[in-house]
């Protein structure tokens, strides 16, 4: 058995779930979230525990039995405390502004990158604008989103400009060396 397949996922109160055949929805506090999961996996509920058991020890089943646990308890968190991603912004004049519920990015472009959130997203500015954060209920949508304005302006390798994860650690590379001192010709 999988280890992470047989490890109950525990359904905290206020947090609804129902089954229909291979469709799941899971309601809770911030919001609802469904899942159409593979017909093979067997979904129970019993005593305020969700379990995920599979039909035989096939490859793929003993894959699909770890992987739909997994979605599981990622949609009962979120439906109870939700995800957020924090995004850095690093470079001289590179800010972002908030707009309605959009947000406007200066990373050295001619122009202003407009960010507009898909449906469950909100997205915000920090005070000093140099920092995004994108929070909701779906952990996919979240780390996408996050991912698609990351790669509006990766971090340069040279200088290290660009928008990073908070707390990503970006590798500079050395730049050209200077010429070595009484390196040039003589006559």
């Amino acid at each position: 058995m999988s280890r992470i397949g047989r490890m109950p996922i525990t359904v905290p109160p206020g947090v609804v779930v129902h089954i229909n055949e291979n469709e799941i929805s899971i309601k809770g506090p911030k919001g609802e979230l469904k899942r159409v999961i593979s017909p093979d996996m067997k979904l129970t509920l019993e005593g305020g525990k969700l379990m995920v058991a599979r039909p035989s020890d096939d490859k793929t089943h003993r894959a699909l039995h770890g992987l739909t646990r997994s979605l599981l308890a990622n949609m009962v968190e979120g439906v109870t405390k939700g995800y957020e991603k924090n995004l850095e912004i690093v470079g001289v004049g590179f800010k972002a502004e908030k707009d309605g519920a959009n947000v406007n990015l200066r990373v050295g472009f001619t122009h202003m990158v407009n960010i507009k959130p898909r449906a469950g997203i909100t997205l915000d500015v920090d005070a000093k604008n140099l920092n995004v954060k994108v929070t909701g209920i779906d952990k996919e949508t979240v780390g996408q989103t996050a991912a698609e304005i990351r790669r509006i302006r990766p971090p340069d390798a040279y200088k290290g400009k660009g928008i990073r994860y908070a707390g990503e650690a970006v590798k500079l590379k050395p730049g050209k060396a200077g010429k070595a001192v009484g390196g040039g010709k003589t006559k």
